[in-house]
């Protein structure tokens, strides 16, 4: 998912519903890129600030606990999910409204409505990564 994100230094992945955080660590580590994890569960999202502070990665990667309805994505370069379908059908008002063109929606497993991926990725163990791009999803 962070591949197929393509970010680079100074853009900013929103992983919503990011658990305990490692997507997030991972995007840090591995891209240069900030990340923003959007987590409900306040156990989970203890775990990921911890593990964050361990590795010294607060400048660039941070938790945010509460409902990812609720976060306003105006300022991401790409956007992870790990929801079901009905959760991305729920979602995808959203999406449309506060990412900005060229944004990248990277969803794993599920569809997002009649969207149309840009790239669909499905050698990963029997999971597919669908990925999108603002302005070109319909």
């Amino acid at each position: 998912m962070i591949q197929l994100a393509d970010l680079t230094s100074g853009e900013v992945l929103y992983d919503l519903g990011a658990g305990d955080g490692r997507l997030v660590i991972l995007t840090v580590q591995e891209t240069g890129a900030s990340a923003i994890g959007v987590e409900m569960r306040d156990d989970l999202v203890e775990r990921a600030r911890s593990e964050i502070k361990k590795l010294n990665l607060e400048r660039k990667a941070r938790m945010i606990h509460g409902d990812l309805f609720n976060v306003d994505l105006k300022e991401a370069d790409a956007v992870t999910l790990y929801l079901t379908t009905s959760g991305n059908e729920r979602l995808r008002p959203k999406l449309e409204l506060e990412l900005k063109r060229g944004a990248k929606v990277i969803s794993h497993d599920f569809k997002i409505g009649n969207w149309k991926p840009s790239l669909v990725y499905n050698e990963l163990l029997g999971h597919t990564i669908y990925a999108y791009k603002i302005g070109e999803q319909i």
